[in-house]
């Protein structure tokens, strides 16, 4: 539910931007305010389930994001479906991250690999099928059963965390570092706000350069507090483990170059190819179906190659079919349409599901519960910079191009692809610093 609210409205923008009478990239303020929530309010979910307990804490937040769900269906306003989009990201934001630590500290080191690989795939597969189910509700209903459609499942899954979920505490209670939340909070919305605006046609892109350096030089402050505080809201000495900081800084770049194909593909598909926003989610099962078919060899692969050359090997893959769909043409065959969206799902699957196990990798059991909940924070975040990344990408390009007149053209669609794919090609470098034996402790 919380991964595919993520990018399930992306076929949805133009009809939402129709209902809301502005612009398909103003509708995406509401993508990015629920990702900015989800950042902001994630870094305290360890806390909040310590002192609680996990069972307490993910029910709340189930029950917070059903309602919220409701509500945003229900929305006639961008302003109040921001609203909206935010209180439900604050509930996302307490129920994958509990529910991801509570499986990394009770998990063996030897079988890390396949739980994370279990917990990964709808985090890899929900942002791809989110268009198809988007654009199916959008063309044949509306998009408002886009988020009703969470009730039924929010209703199961209560029933479901009811019974199995257990009600973990911690026994010692440790306080709130309350500065390293503001501080922290700060900057990820001054980053991904500053980035947000920055997409928008009528926003001074001065005003949204200042709002990125203000929240990096916050961010800078709330790293400096979180290393030099008692009991830090997170806990960075986890970076000092080499596999753990590669995943986490290096793979957030790798994160956000792919994250953006989710936003811009449907947005390709139905403003310059002419698809419905039906027919545009059913052309990208063919990535959905990438993802789930690489997910019976990723652990085969790994264990035979190791993570360090696959990293380095899918990584430059991965960036070349991001490439090559800003390159696809509304006279591309759909058969190539087709493959090129088939080999970037494979490519987008391996990577994340590598990254996410060897995170892990070489955590000690009494890290592992503040390692998961940073890891949260940054993949969360990057997920909102893929999106703002390519919103951003699409203005700029415009602006650029004297032909558009104020709309997109094919070609302001090949530049953010391209840039896209810069992103995840630069990523590779931190892949290859990696030590050759990275990741053996999960390998089996």
């Amino acid at each position: 539910m919380e991964y595919l609210d993520t990018t399930v409205i992306a076929t949805a923008l133009p009809q939402m931007a129709k209902t809301f009478k502005v612009g398909p990239n103003e509708v995406s303020l509401g993508m990015t305010a629920y990702m900015l929530s989800l950042a902001v309010f994630i870094p305290i979910s360890g806390w909040v389930a310590d002192r609680i307990g996990s069972r307490t804490v993910f029910v709340s937040a189930l029950i917070t994001f059903t309602m919220a769900s409701v509500l945003c269906g229900s929305a006639n306003g961008l302003i109040w479906f921001t609203v909206t989009r935010v209180l439900q990201g604050v509930g996302g934001s307490m129920m994958v991250p509990v529910g991801r630590a509570i499986v990394v500290r009770n998990t063996p080191t030897a079988g890390l690999m396949r739980a994370i690989s279990t917990i990964t795939w709808p985090a890899i597969v929900a942002p791809v099928i989110g268009p198809t189910v988007g654009g199916f509700i959008t063309t044949y209903a509306s998009w408002r059963w886009v988020f009703f459609l969470n009730v039924p499942f929010g209703i199961a899954t209560l029933l479901a965390a009811l019974k199995l979920v257990p009600n973990q505490k911690e026994a010692a209670k440790r306080r709130l570092d309350v500065g390293s939340f503001l501080l922290s909070g700060a900057a990820l919305i001054g980053i991904l706000y500053g980035t947000e605006l920055a997409s928008h046609e009528n926003t001074s892109l001065s005003v949204a350069g200042a709002l990125i350096v203000a929240g990096i030089l916050v961010g800078a402050g709330a790293v400096w507090r979180l290393r030099t505080t008692q009991s830090p809201l997170l806990d960075l000495s986890t970076l000092e483990i080499p596999t753990y900081a590669v995943t986490v800084l290096w793979g957030s770049a790798t994160r956000i170059g792919i994250e953006a194909v989710p936003y811009l593909m449907p947005l390709l598909l139905q403003i310059e190819f002419g698809f419905s926003a039906f027919h545009s989610g059913l052309l990208l099962l063919a990535t959905a179906c990438g993802n789930l078919g690489m997910k019976l060899f990723t652990t085969p692969i790994l264990r035979r190659f190791g993570f360090r050359p696959v990293a380095i090997v899918n990584g430059v893959m991965a960036a070349v079919f991001v490439a090559a769909g800003g390159a696809l043409r509304a006279s591309t065959p759909l058969a190539l349409m087709i493959a090129v969206l088939l080999c970037y799902g494979l490519a987008r699957s391996l990577q994340f599901t590598l990254l996410a196990t060897l995170a892990y990798a070489d955590v000690g059991d009494r890290q592992r519960s503040s390692a998961s909940t940073l890891w949260s924070v940054a993949q969360q975040m990057t997920i909102g910079l893929g999106i703002a990344l390519g919103a951003l990408c699409l203005r700029v390009a415009s602006l650029l191009d004297k032909d558009t007149h104020g709309g997109f053209s094919v070609a302001n669609f090949r530049s953010a692809f391209a840039v896209a794919a810069l992103i995840v090609f630069f990523s590779v470098i931190g892949y290859v610093n990696l030590p050759r034996d990275a990741g053996d402790a999960v390998r089996g």
